[in-house]
């Protein structure tokens, strides 16, 4: 994409443009564009286009539009007459008058990326006409302006907001002491880090996570007295596979006998 062009001028002559402005000097036929030169007049002048941003457009406006106008109508808001760059013997007709709009950079959406010159039967494909002038037709395009799209800003987390994520921390906290509940006999304690089920994401959280493990105290009676560590366990019988089809083993004879009997006959 061609940059935007920040302003048109006049120029008394093809290489006296100033620096940073290029002139027209052909039409897009070949013919000279020059600009006033005719019977009555020796000289011309010639339009020129700059895509500077310089001393004389800090704010970097760039062309929104051009128009022409007749020397009565007038000049609309928002628009104004182009730059001339003319030595003191030339002078520009003010039957019609050429005169651009430009806008911030910030706030276009378009701009005129080119213009051309050409006879008044010549048309210009994917150009827009702007009018006659001298015995010439102004063409320009417009494109759309990529604009550069802005970065998101660094959030700030709080160190409240940290404690209370479900990623690994990547900074050290202050550390914690951990939680600890007293029973009658025995204590049991738990860290803040420890848990029986996975935390590493939401649907490993458990509503257990947290709560510390300690048995009633009517069950650390059982378990802690008597030599065996474990005699509270001392009834417990494991049956096997054979003791279990052994128990409930049923042979199923009165179904069977009943289903043996021939219905009664009919005499």
């Amino acid at each position: 994409m061609a940059a935007p062009l920040t302003g048109l001028g006049w120029t008394s002559a093809a290489n006296v443009a100033p620096a940073g402005w290029t002139p027209i000097t052909t039409t897009v036929e070949g013919a000279p564009a020059n600009f006033g030169k005719g019977f009555a007049q020796k000289s011309g002048y010639y339009l020129c286009f700059t895509s500077a941003i310089n001393s004389e457009n800090p704010t970097g406006d760039v062309l929104h539009d051009a128009i022409i106008l007749s020397e009565k109508s007038p000049l609309p808001s928002g628009y104004s007459y182009v730059k001339e760059f003319l030595d003191p013997k030339t002078s520009i007709s003010k039957k019609k008058r050429l005169c651009v709009q430009l806008i911030p950079l910030g706030a276009a959406e378009t701009a005129v990326s080119d213009i051309l010159l050409s006879s008044k039967s010549k048309v210009v494909p994917n150009y827009m006409r702007i009018g006659e002038m001298s015995g010439f037709a102004l063409w320009y395009r417009k494109e759309h302006i990529l604009k550069p799209k802005p970065l998101p800003k660094p959030r700030n987390v709080s160190l409240e907001m940290k404690r209370l994520s479900l990623e690994p921390q990547s900074v050290d906290l202050p550390s914690e002491k951990p939680m600890a509940l007293s029973g009658p006999k025995r204590q049991a304690t738990l860290k803040r880090h420890e848990s029986i089920y996975e935390s590493s994401n939401v649907y490993g959280i458990s509503a257990m996570d947290g709560v510390p493990f300690t048995l009633h105290p009517k069950f650390e009676s059982s378990i802690t007295n008597g030599n065996n560590a474990y005699s509270f366990f001392k009834n417990l019988h494991i049956k096997s596979v054979a003791d279990i089809e052994k128990e409930y083993n049923y042979g199923f004879v009165v179904e069977r006998t009943a289903a043996a009997r021939l219905p009664p006959s009919i005499s």
